[in-house]
């Protein structure tokens, strides 16, 4: 077996790579998800390494002197890291010429034949969903004869093999919290709406909705909601609860956990049992009797995608959701005290001034506990990015995604609506959302309950701060 290197690499400064459904990008509140889709793999394939840089501030050169022991190195790439993380490769080449190549990730999901010339260097990239694809590799299976990739030849032709198909059997792929134990330091990993240190996982992969901005489930898991069984995923709980005892919350990070509630349901009677508080991705739309079901088993908090405030908005991203049924729902979660980090984002079809209004004051008016506003962002693969190159919204110059320190720029624009009434639209979001005397007094109140909420509000505070200012020079 190759000896393999999973390898998240070094980039923009604070750029969170590992984001999963969309948005790799430098966040205003600086925060990392854990590498779920490097750690994967990874499991599968016996003493092998994981290397996440970004959150250890690990550089190009302390990656390089590892490159002689290795025999294969696989890399995840975004759109706004694909230039480097290309760069990353060519140096390991440089160190260990005979080191086998591979990318994985949307970005060459959807483009194998274009990223593989733009980047010479590299041997393969795995396609889609790209677990068994990768692990193949790593037993040494000849190229030809591996299902999901396209690489090149001896005489350096790109050839592309035929797709792999899907996972079925998602209890099929071992546990990703072990690799987490021997390769990574769990208290790197810190988002502004969960506890610290707290652990991201999957239980699924796929999403039945068909949001048009979406990457995840255009690109790699699809729309068919693939799930472990509830005792798999009970066992793995119970095996990190156990091997990371200062582990104050468990993330779900399917793209929608909610979208089986029965099922839901079933883990987190399960989890009552275990005790621990955990959290997850769900749709404004769960009924009140199951989120009742799931607050009575430690659930704390909901992330939440609303995305706009406008139906017509809503509609044009078939998001398949009204507004006033979300306001129910957020009600409902209010009422029963389940928090709410609520996702906004700015700039998709059918924007103005007047719906970008709209959505800052419906945002207060449901008040969830923290926001999260983004600029839309349309990936090579999506609805979205093909809606904006037919329409002329996205110009070449943006294709990237991020400017030059890693941070979210408007890449589109419409007749009405320039690239920069967008952009500044989000701080404008941010300030009417957070400095309302209401909202002020919530957060000093969790301030004064809590030593270590004080010492965390106040660095996320000078963070944002210094994000605007970034913003500001990108402008």
């Amino acid at each position: 077996m190759l000896r393999t290197l999973f390898l998240q690499a070094p980039s923009f400064d604070g750029f969170d790579g590992g984001a999963g459904s969309r948005y790799q990008a430098k966040r205003e509140i600086k925060s990392f998800w854990f590498p779920t889709w490097l750690a994967q793999p990874a499991a599968l394939i016996e003493n092998s390494k994981l290397i996440d840089a970004p959150p250890r501030r690990i550089g190009l050169a302390e990656i390089v002197a590892q490159a002689k022991d290795f025999d294969h190195v696989v890399v995840h790439t975004s759109v706004p890291s694909f230039k480097s993380d290309v760069a990353t490769i060519a140096a390991l080449k440089e160190a260990n010429p005979n080191l086998l190549a591979g990318l994985i990730g949307a970005k060459v999901a959807v483009n194998a034949e274009g990223s593989l010339r733009e980047a010479p260097m590299v041997d393969y990239v795995a396609r889609n969903e790209f677990d068994f694809t990768v692990k193949d590799v790593a037993d040494e299976i000849p190229l030809k004869d591996i299902v999901g990739i396209s690489y090149r030849n001896g005489r350096g032709a790109i050839l592309h093999n035929a797709d792999r198909p899907m996972i079925e059997n998602m209890d099929a792929l071992p546990f990703v919290t072990p690799v987490y134990k021997r390769h990574l330091q769990i208290e790197d990993y810190f988002i502004g709406y969960l506890k610290h240190p707290y652990i991201s996982l999957y239980t699924g992969r796929g999403c039945k909705s068909r949001c048009t901005f979406c990457l995840w489930p255009q690109t790699v898991g699809g729309h068919r909601y693939r799930t472990r069984s509830v005792g798999h995923v009970i066992d793995e709980i119970r095996w990190a609860k156990a091997a990371f005892p200062q582990v104050k919350e468990f993330f779900f990070d399917d793209d929608t956990f909610t979208d089986d509630l029965p099922r839901a349901e079933a883990i987190a009677k399960e989890l009552g049992k275990l005790g621990v508080t955990w959290s997850c991705n769900a749709k404004a739309n769960v009924p009140r009797r199951t989120l009742e079901v799931l607050k009575d088993n430690g659930l704390r908090l909901l992330l939440v995608g609303y995305e706009s405030g406008n139906q017509q908005i809503l509609f044009n991203i078939k998001k398949g959701m009204r507004v006033e049924v979300a306001e129910r729902f957020t009600k409902d979660c209010h009422e029963l005290g389940v928090a709410i980090h609520g996702t906004f984002i700015l700039g998709l079809p059918g924007e103005s001034t007047v719906t970008i209004r709209e959505t800052v004051e419906f945002a207060k008016r449901i008040n969830p506990h923290t926001i999260q506003v983004s600029l839309a962002a349309p990936y090579p693969g999506t609805f979205l990015y093909n809606q904006a190159v037919q329409n002329g919204w996205l110009d070449a110059a943006n294709a990237e995604l991020v400017e030059e320190h890693g941070i979210q720029i408007a890449p589109l624009h419409y007749p009405h609506l320039s690239h920069k009434q967008i952009f500044d639209s989000l701080e404008g979001f941010y300030r009417e959302f957070y400095f309302r005397p209401r909202k002020i007094a919530a957060i000093v109140g969790e301030m004064v309950r809590s030593t270590d909420m004080m010492k965390r509000r106040l660095r996320e505070g000078v963070e944002f701060f210094e994000f605007l200012r970034e913003r500001r020079k990108a402008a």
